[in-house]
């Protein structure tokens, strides 16, 4: 299942087709396995009738052919591999098998069929030359679904960072209902001890080691609170899904919530970290999307459905000029002040929820423009685990920008120091403007409100 985060030519095929046989018919044969077949097929198909712009059929065949080559320089295999003509389809893909083929009885036993196969597939993308049209091997494509869709592994649920202060390890967040939550761990703490040692001077990947660990076995740590330190408490480990979203509340009832990536449970991640800021009293939100690369397209629509009651999140063009607009669904939280905080980090799916909350004018936009990521991409998995990336359409904001390579500009520019820690009012200015933003806001409403009453 595909995942959304176009007579001489004849005569050339088959006199190249003869000439390849001719040439090979002193050597062993070879041919490409079936399931290799299947994977040339399905990418040919789907990246001549789904990319985004019309494909170049002769383009794709002389990308299948330098992918192969490539490789086989790699290897030190010196020998030419015959060039081929684009005509119908069929005889296309042929010739991406023949060429396939070629590479393995000139490599031998120095490159597997899968490489070359793999190769092959990778100079078919690399041929339309969009940076995310690209093949993902089978350790590729498992990395980007772990980053999407998070993983889990045993742990205590504390989510820490250094403190440049104390040197100490900090707790920057709490899972949620996780086992350091319901132990009392709390945000801004500081993690003394882990079993007894000091952390003093750790690093993050140290003190993570340490914390995490095998489901049922029981670590200790000692804390320290607003500069009190408490006893030390031991935590039973227990399996941690990777969060998407993090939450906090900021002085004077501001809700903060940053996104990390639009991934499977973004959207109810945040739903749920609305609904607990909520109930602690928040008056405003801040949405931090700096340095989201993005996601799924349907996790954008769902977050940016959270702030916008109704209308259009995005139009989403594919090849042929054919446009699809997506909505609001009907889930929007009650209206508050809203501010956005933006860098060149901000991508894609977090482009689109940008300029959404933007064009509908239900929230202000802070930082510095972002990254100008204005395509979408389809994944189609491969059998064996792997799968191509295919950038299919194109997308507009709901007043109908294109901001591909051009990005956003915030309504309101701050820049962005080296030495920010995002989430931290004392050293994020971005952060600490947006906070006084809602701020005015809060205060201007309740300034209406005062009047009407």
């Amino acid at each position: 299942m595909k995942r959304l985060l176009s007579l001489a030519l004849v005569g050339g095929i088959a006199a190249g087709l003869l000439v390849h046989i001719a040439a090979s018919a002193a050597t062993p044969l070879a041919t490409v396995s079936p399931a290799q077949a299947n994977e040339i097929t399905t990418t040919y198909k789907d990246l001549t009738g789904e990319f985004y712009k019309k494909v170049d059929d002769q383009q794709v065949l002389d990308g299948a052919r330098a992918g192969v080559v490539y490789v086989l320089g790699k290897h030190h295999v010196n020998t030419k591999i015959p060039t081929f003509h684009a005509g119908a389809d069929d005889a296309n893909v042929r010739a991406i098998e023949l060429t396939v083929e070629d590479g393995e009885r000139a490599a031998g036993k120095k490159v597997s069929a899968t490489d070359l196969t793999y190769s092959a597939i990778a100079g078919m993308l690399n041929s339309v030359h969009d940076r995310y049209t690209v093949f993902l091997d089978p350790k590729d494509y498992a990395e980007l679904n772990t980053g999407l869709d998070g993983s889990d592994f045993g742990g205590t649920g504390i989510v820490i960072q250094e403190d440049d202060t104390s040197k100490f390890i900090a707790v920057s967040d709490v899972v949620p209902d996780g086992p350091a939550d319901k132990l009392g761990v709390q945000q801004d703490d500081l993690i003394t001890a882990i079993d007894g040692e000091s952390t003093k001077g750790w690093s993050i990947d140290r003190a993570s080691a340490h914390l995490r660990g095998k489901e049922g076995t029981k670590v200790s740590i000692t804390l320290q609170r607003d500069g009190k330190s408490l006893s030390p408490i031991t935590i039973t480990r227990a399996k941690i899904h990777q969060l998407s979203v993090f939450d906090k509340m900021l002085p004077n009832n501001i809700g903060y919530v940053a996104l990390t990536v639009f991934g499977r449970d973004t959207t109810e991640e945040l739903t749920a970290a609305l609904d607990r800021l909520q109930k602690k009293g928040a008056r405003a939100y801040i949405l931090d999307l700096r340095n989201n690369g993005g996601g799924y397209l349907n996790a954008a629509v769902g977050v940016s459905s959270k702030f916008i009651s109704s209308g259009p999140i995005v139009s989403v063009e594919s090849r042929g000029s054919n446009i699809t607009t997506l909505e609001a669904n009907d889930t929007a939280i009650a209206p508050v002040p809203l501010a956005v905080l933006v860098n060149q980090f901000t991508a894609s799916a977090s482009e689109i929820t940008s300029g959404a909350i933007q064009d509908s004018g239900v929230g202000t936009l802070i930082g510095t423009r972002t990254f100008g990521k204005g395509v979408v991409q389809t994944i189609y998995p491969l059998p064996d685990g792997s799968a191509v990336k295919i950038t299919t359409a194109r997308y507009l904001t709901p007043h109908n920008r294109d901001i591909n390579h051009l990005g956003i500009d915030p309504d309101i520019i701050i820049a962005e120091p080296r030495s920010a820690r995002f989430g931290d009012p004392k050293t994020d200015p971005q952060l600490r403007r947006a906070m006084q933003y809602v701020d005015d806001r809060v205060a201007h409403l309740s300034q209406i409100n005062g009047s009407a009453e």
